[in-house]
């Protein structure tokens, strides 16, 4: 069975929009800019995650992004991620654009559901706020990974959004990347 890790960059109070500022927000490109030095150390981090993931699960937007920045680069992090099975979901794209993906435009939970159970390993989200909050509502999620950078952006989309109930989670790892990033690594707890 699949292990569902959502993956992702966000800031001191959960923003996760715009990080490149390449999407017109007035608040985005906090990535770079409060990434700096430490993005090297990031990067590594990405890429030893990236080795260990059997598939990648995304938005329509998500594959978009995606496709545009790693389909042109030729390195070991690329070829890994471009390499990848990728299922990708929306309902109303025909022909995704990053290498090796399907289209589930289905039921969101059934059709994840029935992916966790038919792959092994990690199937990683990387980006893709809106699915990440629809997996995280239906209890698909069993992983958090969160690279903090240490700004408040004060306004913007974020990961969380309202849910039905209480989510609990159980901190498994917290790591400084570098000089000012922090990854946490949260397990959800199901209620009983």
């Amino acid at each position: 069975m699949g292990k569902l890790v959502i993956s992702t960059n966000v800031s001191l109070d959960g923003v996760v929009q715009d990080p490149d500022g390449k999407e017109g927000f007035r608040l985005g490109g906090w990535f770079g800019q409060f990434g700096g030095e430490d993005l090297e150390q990031w990067a590594k981090v990405e890429f030893e995650e990236a080795l260990r993931t059997e598939a990648l699960l995304l938005g329509r937007r998500t594959d978009e992004w995606f496709a545009e920045r790693w389909l042109s680069r030729d390195d070991e992090w690329a070829d890994t991620l471009n390499s990848l099975p990728k299922y990708v979901v929306s309902s109303t794209l025909e022909d995704p654009r990053w290498s090796n993906a399907t289209v589930l435009n289905g039921n969101v939970v059934e059709e994840v559901s029935k992916l966790k159970q038919e792959l092994d390993g990690e199937i990683v989200v990387y980006a893709s706020y809106k699915l990440a909050r629809t997996l995280i509502e239906n209890d698909l999620v069993d992983e958090l990974r969160l690279f903090v950078f240490p700004v408040v952006i004060g306004a913007g989309e974020r990961l969380f959004g309202e849910t039905s109930a209480q989510k609990p989670v159980r901190l498994v790892d917290a790591k400084t990347i570098g000089d000012g990033l922090v990854f946490l690594t949260y397990e959800f707890t199901r209620v009983q």
